[in-house]
């Protein structure tokens, strides 16, 4: 007989599609959705219950999986030294680490990924995996500093202690409370989990950072972000090893001595400049030789009379410190540029100014621990020189402990402990003086020089105070700006000032005078007060893009004193608001004009120009927003750094938000905010940014973004009451597009939620700078308010990964 061939047809297959659904038995007691497992039935009831079974003990957080508990506690207490949290379950056996070769290390994967591997047989979500790749990406962070580490300590067996002098030197103490006496100010303690001084940090210090902001994939929201594939990490680098060893990693037009440090080449189009006439920055300065780091150390020595550092602090080895140095004139100089890099010697600089130079360049490189040694070490050095010297005024105080003091209160204010911006404030008015008298005694000295040119080395004391003194005025904007500090300098104290040069003049190099002297009498430098009374006269001036830096904090601070002047009468109200938008958009198109900069900076900015443009702009669209609305609770919760307390006063303060069509013209701002990151790339400019933008895009960032999902949320609330006018609705589309379907979903259709949660992710991915981290968890906070208020079963308090739908697209794809 011959067997019957049965052909499948629609029936069968219908047949098929039927069993298949009747294995999916375990179904939801709440709605009609059913599960082939009971667990997954059970996570996803939960959804409608609202339980959290795991709490955090370290916080007040619980979560609706245990793995979402232990990830929170690696990310987020990791920074505390405390014991990590374990899985409860027998740990998986390491039968196969044998065959693994004896120079790889062991990479330990977190035990609760791989029950979640176990338990659903194979078959993880999105969200799993996610948590499985972040893992990877630790361990393997975690291999590289260990090997760095390794490297560090054969560097110090081969020096020999006891006849070194140098060993006095330690640089992995981290000073606890009360360890360096200070006089005559007091001093802040940094934040560092360790108190005791020893041969080698723990990996842990070092990995408590580095799992939250060096080549961490954290997944903050289920909607694991891509980072495009060609774009290489300049975050990944910055783990290499010695500079000098390490091999070029960006292609440009020129050599660099660090290459480690260049960045991706800018792809902004130098108005005025051919390709010619472009130059690189000059190579940052560098100690070249140990006699040079032996000069360091005797200087060191010298200033230090009280003796406060030299027993608890070790000078960073040469390749150390040309890395430091290298972050700082490569990542952070250009964004402040006050320092003269042709004359900054390393050997003969002031030990508290050099310092702080290294602390911050320390921080670029992810080296927490020795960024708070050096900061200190430099405040400590600083305060005590300028208490031992009495006779010291604000009109004779040297440039250097004026510079010293700026960059201690960069790195203090911004580094996310409350301690630092205390100690800030503390010596702000000391610093304002400082410029006031500096600034006097400046004028004085270029009144009597009259027209005559200056030398060479005069022009750079001067205009190395000058631009210090504009820095100081930049930085105490943006203080005002995030904490809502009262302005310590006003307008008048720089009318007669002329603005900063270029920055091709600025660098231009020292051997060619005759070429310095010709730039010299070409240069345009109108006055403060020229360029602003120009401005406000709808005038466009030409100056330089730090000039145009210095004068859009001057307008910010012009809008603010609009806003909080009670003592102006109403019809008056109008006029000035009318003349302050003139003047900003006046100075907006002035940027066109500004002087031409042959000198290109390579870090990767959207921006055309110099970097400093696109910092102006941050500030510029938040002039713009604080026209119509001025936050002021929200400024004076972030003193405190606390999220919790910052997110509940962000989310109660949608009332504040109008709709009106003058509004509608800030949330274009916004929205030009949002989509910068967007256009780029999610995840690319998560894991760049940090090295590449100034803090004054995550400080103007959190301000437009919490208007944007405030404004936002109020048109969901009223979508039904009061539907939006066309401008709305066109906004509102716009928004929306840079979303798919599904990643709104995953906040109950609230776009407000998503805008806020992708935000936070994004700026507390890579931390440079301590605050960043603050605004990044306060914005998460903020998501999970916005979307529980429709009740859609957002069930973290603290993490973003507790979605119930674990099967949403990638938002990057949609970003376009």
């Amino acid at each position: 007989m011959h067997e019957v061939m049965t052909v499948p047809t629609a029936a069968t297959q219908s047949t098929k599609k039927t069993v298949s659904v009747q294995e999916r038995k375990y179904k939801c007691a709440y709605c009609s959705r059913a599960f082939s497992r009971s667990e997954h039935r059970s996570r996803h009831e939960r959804s409608h219950t609202k339980e959290r079974p795991f709490k955090c003990l370290k916080c007040r957080s619980t979560f609706v999986r245990r793995d979402l508990l232990l990830r929170h506690d690696r990310t987020v207490h990791a920074k505390d030294g405390g014991v990590p949290l374990h899985s409860e379950v027998k740990r998986r056996s390491t039968k196969n680490s044998a065959s693994a070769g004896p120079a790889k290390p062991s990479i330990a994967i977190e035990q609760a990924a791989i029950e979640q591997l176990e338990g659903d047989g194979g078959m993880v979500d999105l969200e799993t995996a996610a948590a499985l790749m972040t893992e990877l990406h630790y361990a393997a962070a975690a291999a590289i500093v260990d090997h760095e580490q390794e490297m560090l300590l054969q560097e110090k067996s081969r020096r020999s202690m006891s006849s070194n002098p140098e060993s006095v030197f330690d640089p992995n103490v981290s000073y606890a409370s009360g360890a360096i006496p200070v006089q005559n100010m007091s001093t802040w303690d940094p934040p560092t989990p360790s108190s005791t001084a020893g041969p080698e940090p723990p990996r842990s210090h070092y990995m408590s950072h580095s799992q939250s902001s060096q080549d961490s994939c954290v997944s903050w929201s289920s909607n694991s972000l891509q980072i495009p594939s060609s774009a290489s990490s300049v975050m990944e680098r910055s783990l290499s090893a010695d500079p000098g060893h390490s091999a070029t990693v960006t292609p440009t037009s020129y050599a660099s001595p660090h290459p480690l440090f260049t960045g991706p080449s800018s792809p902004a189009n130098h108005s005025g400049s051919s390709a010619s006439q472009a130059a690189p920055p000059p190579a940052p300065p560098s100690v070249d030789s140990d006699h040079e780091r032996n000069m360091v150390l005797d200087n060191i020595r010298e200033i230090d009379e009280e003796r406060a550092v030299l027993d608890k602090f070790r000078l960073p080895s040469r390749s150390g410190l040309n890395r430091y140095l290298a972050a700082y004139f490569n990542l952070f100089h250009h964004h402040l540029p006050f320092l003269h890099t042709g004359s900054f010697n390393p050997s003969t600089l002031a030990p508290p100014l050099l310092l702080a130079v290294l602390s911050i360049g320390a921080l670029y490189t992810f080296e927490k621990e020795q960024a708070y040694t050096l900061h200190m070490s430099s405040k400590v050095l600083v305060n005590n020189f300028i208490a031992r010297h009495h006779e010291f005024n604000s009109r004779n105080c040297p440039l250097w402990t004026t510079q010293t003091l700026l960059l201690n209160m960069v790195f203090a204010s911004w580094s996310g402990d409350p301690k630092g911006l205390d100690w800030a404030c503390s010596i702000r008015d000391l610093l304002a003086n400082i410029v006031a008298g500096g600034r006097y005694e400046l004028q004085v000295r270029m009144d009597q020089r009259g027209d005559e040119m200056p030398t060479r080395e005069e022009w750079i004391l001067e205009e190395g105070s000058k631009r210090t003194y504009y820095a100081i005025y930049v930085f105490f904007g943006l203080l005002t700006l995030t904490y809502n500090h009262i302005p310590a300098i006003a307008h008048d104290e720089f009318d007669t000032l002329s603005l900063p040069c270029s920055e091709t003049l600025w660098n231009l190099d020292g051997s060619d005078d005759q070429a310095w002297r010709e730039h010299l009498s070409n240069a345009s430098m109108p006055t403060f007060k020229e360029a602003h009374t120009g401005l406000n006269n709808g005038e466009i001036p030409q100056y330089s893009v730090f000039a145009a830096r210095v004068i859009i904090n001057a307008l910010f601070l012009d809008v603010l004193e609009l806003k909080r002047n009670v003592e102006i009468v109403e019809s008056v109200v109008s006029e000035y608001r009318e003349r302050l938008s003139v003047a900003l958009e006046t100075w907006h198109r002035a940027l066109e004009y500004c002087t031409p900069e042959t000198m290109i900076v390579s870090l990767t900015a959207p921006q055309k120009g110099h970097p400093l443009v696109f910092n102006s702009m941050a500030m510029y669209r938040c002039a713009m927003a604080r026209l119509e609305v001025d936050l002021v609770s929200i400024q004076e919760a972030l003193r405190y750094h606390v999220p919790e307390d910052v997110a509940s006063v962000m989310t109660s303060a949608s009332g504040l938000i109008p709709r009106s069509e003058a509004m509608t013209k800030v949330i274009q701002q916004c929205f030009e905010c949002f989509q910068i990151p967007a256009l780029m790339g999610i995840r690319w400019v998560a894991r760049t940014s940090a090295l590449n933008w100034s803090v004054e895009h995550p400080l103007c960032g959190f301000e437009l973004m919490l208007i944007l999902s405030l404004w936002l949320y109020r048109l969901e609330e009223e979508m039904e009451t009061d539907p939006p006018t066309e401008e709305e609705e066109a906004m509102l589309t716009k928004v929306r597009n840079l979303f798919d379907d599904d990643s709104v979903e995953l906040y109950g259709s609230r776009l407000s939620a998503a805008v806020a949660m992708v935000w936070g992710g994004m700026i507390d991915e890579v931390v440079v700078w301590g605050i960043t981290k603050l605004l990044g968890e306060s914005f998460k906070l903020h998501s999970h308010t916005l979307a529980l208020s429709d009740d859609i079963g957002m069930t973290s308090s603290s993490s973003p990964s507790s979605s119930a739908t674990p099967e949403a697209e990638d938002l990057d794809s949609e970003m376009e």
